[in-house]
This record gives C-alpha cells, sequence and structure tokens, in this order.
C-alpha cells in the first residue's frame, strides 16, 4: 500500500522533513518513489505539489496522520483533521490501585504478628 509521508532530512537539532511518496512497508528514511515538497518546521515553511499530491491520493496513496493534518490546512483535502500522535497508557499497578492501610490496621495487623510469635 502506498504512503504519502515525511521523511526526516537535514542535520542534527535543525530538522527539515521530505513529503514523500513511499511503500508503506519500507523504512522512513529508505526507499521512494516520489517526492511531492518539504517542510522546514523552524520557519514553518511548507512547500507541496498539490497536483501530484491529488494524482496519488486518486490512485489509492494514503496520507499519513500528519500529513493528512498539512493537506486539510492548505485545503488540498476536505475532510477534517485525525488525531496525529498516539498516547501512551501508564500499566497501573495492582499495589497502587488499593487504598494504602489506615495506622489503626496497621498496629492491629502487627499486634496480631506479635502473638502469633508469641504462641
Amino acid at each position: 500500500m502506498l504512503r504519502i509521508r515525511f521523511t526526516r532530512m537535514g542535520r542534527r537539532n535543525l530538522p527539515v522533513f521530505r513529503v514523500v511518496v513511499a511503500e508503506n512497508r519500507r523504512p522512513i528514511k529508505g526507499k521512494f518513489i516520489e517526492i511531492l515538497g518539504h517542510h522546514n518546521p523552524q520557519t514553518k515553511e511548507l512547500v507541496l505539489q498539490a497536483d501530484r499530491i491529488k494524482y496519488w491520493l486518486s490512485v489509492g496513496a494514503k496520507p499519513s496522520p500528519s500529513v493528512h493534518n498539512k493537506l486539510v490546512d492548505l485545503k488540498i483535502l476536505a475532510s477534517g483533521k485525525v488525531k496525529a500522535s498516539k498516547t501512551r497508557t501508564k500499566k497501573k499497578d495492582n499495589a497502587a490501585e488499593t487504598s494504602p492501610k489506615s495506622t489503626e490496621e496497621k498496629v492491629e495487623s502487627s499486634e496480631k504478628s506479635e502473638e502469633q510469635v508469641s504462641n
């Protein structure tokens, strides 16, 4: 499946992204079919070839969520924005879910353990 996505270029701490059409299973920095534009996040510059993007969308290429949102901003796509980042859920510990014991319960449990030791 074809995907229209960003690929990172530029040097360390100065990213520049190319907008490319590539096979979905290819690595992000791997081989691509065509360059459709570029994006510089520092200067907010975004240059796209709208006619080529519309062609690839008509052929069946799907944009990545980030590219999709940029295309909606530029009114190349008419649909709404999609959520681009995935939120990670933290795993809950069983101990954290239970409420901590009150001081009375701690005292009672320590007294019971002392009684069991003495018996």
